[in-house]
């Protein structure tokens, strides 16, 4: 009955024109702080040693959750955390060319294969560490990634889900991150960079045309990006899932106005009936088993964020920060510590 009060709440507080709220004493939360918010992803998940467990995933680790804690600690300026994050990952995980085997698990890496949204995280932290902290060597691995990165992960300027993904030139929307761009420009290859991001955009334009939701996954042919199922079953439908989230909160946080129309344009869509549900079809309808996600109410506040709704992006902050408290996640833990801090960032 609680849940359901909330969800009352949460989608009458998004609602628009004739709809009005529902009847109920819950008052909405308040948006999480940033610092916060990654105290609160780190102290649960972070082991002293510097590796991010998934506990709720059999206690593994992979490269994506090292490149968030790397992001966070960097933005909020905690020297000492991301000393100890970048030193396991630099141990255990990074290659000999510099990109980040993507998963590790019982003490060893189980699969050496590099995941592109992971390697830009992690790049975009160590340039931002690097400037923060006035540390070179942090600029030169930056650096260094970022050259694997183009060397490795793109092809003709489009930028793939990973080396293994050539051959069908499979995208993931999601790793495409406008600001680790713009960080990695700085570094050096700016044209190249510049071509990244253009052929990117683009590729989420064709993606979300109508308009519609992003698929996880997709493919570029000769007529532009399509959505497909996933790299296992490509021939099942797209759907916007836990990885198709994340491309609101990466356009929305962007200083490019072209990343933040993408965004804005999805808005009402995010916000359509319960903006916790997840995953959901394109045209933004529950699938079937469909969840209450924190997430998704996430992916809906960097929608209202880039529509210049501040009071709907902090509520529904404070929502998933509300729905993790009594579902803690690995995931959403990091995905509302992202939030609130790639969100409340000025440009």
């Amino acid at each position: 009955m609680v849940l359901a009060a909330t969800a009352a709440v949460l989608v009458g507080g998004c609602a628009s024109g004739a709809e009005r709220p529902a009847a109920t004493a819950t008052a909405a939360p308040p948006a999480p702080d940033a610092a916060a918010a990654t105290a609160r992803f780190l102290d649960a998940y972070l082991e002293p040693d510097g590796r991010i467990v998934r506990r709720d995933q059999g206690g593994d680790t992979v490269s994506e959750g090292q490149a968030y804690a790397l992001l966070l600690t960097a933005l909020n300026g905690d020297q000492a955390r991301f000393d100890r994050v970048w030193r396991w990952t630099r141990d255990h995980l990074q290659r000999p060319d510099g990109l980040l085997a993507w998963h590790w698990s019982d003490g060893s890496v189980v699969d050496w294969s590099p995941a592109t949204d992971a390697d830009l995280d992690a790049a975009r932290a160590l340039a931002v560490a690097g400037q923060r902290f006035g540390r070179l060597d942090l600029r030169r691995e930056a650096t260094r990634m970022a050259e694997a990165i183009l060397r490795e992960e793109t092809s003709r300027g489009q930028l793939l889900a990973g080396p293994w993904a050539y051959d069908r030139t499979v995208l993931n929307p999601s790793y495409l991150s406008p600001e680790a761009i713009a960080a990695l420009a700085d570094l050096g290859d700016r044209d190249q960079w510049a071509r990244v991001l253009r052929r990117g955009l683009a590729a989420l334009r064709d993606l979300t045309v109508g308009p519609q939701l992003p698929p996880d996954w997709a493919t570029m042919g000769r007529s532009g990006a399509h959505a497909t199922g996933p790299p296992s079953n490509p021939g099942a439908p797209g759907g916007y899932g836990y990885d198709a989230v994340r491309v609101p909160v990466r356009l929305a946080e962007s200083c490019d106005p072209r990343a933040r129309e993408i965004a804005r344009v999805l808005w009402p869509l995010l916000r359509a009936g319960d903006p916790a549900v997840l995953p959901r079809t394109l045209r933004s309808r529950g699938t079937p088993g469909a969840t209450r996600s924190p997430v998704a109410l996430v992916g809906a506040a960097a929608g209202a964020h880039a529509a210049g709704d501040d009071a709907a992006r902090d509520r529904l902050l404070g929502y998933a920060l509300q729905l993790d408290e009594q579902w803690p996640t690995y995931y959403a833990s990091a995905w509302i510590a992202l939030g609130a801090t790639l969100l409340q960032r000025s440009c």
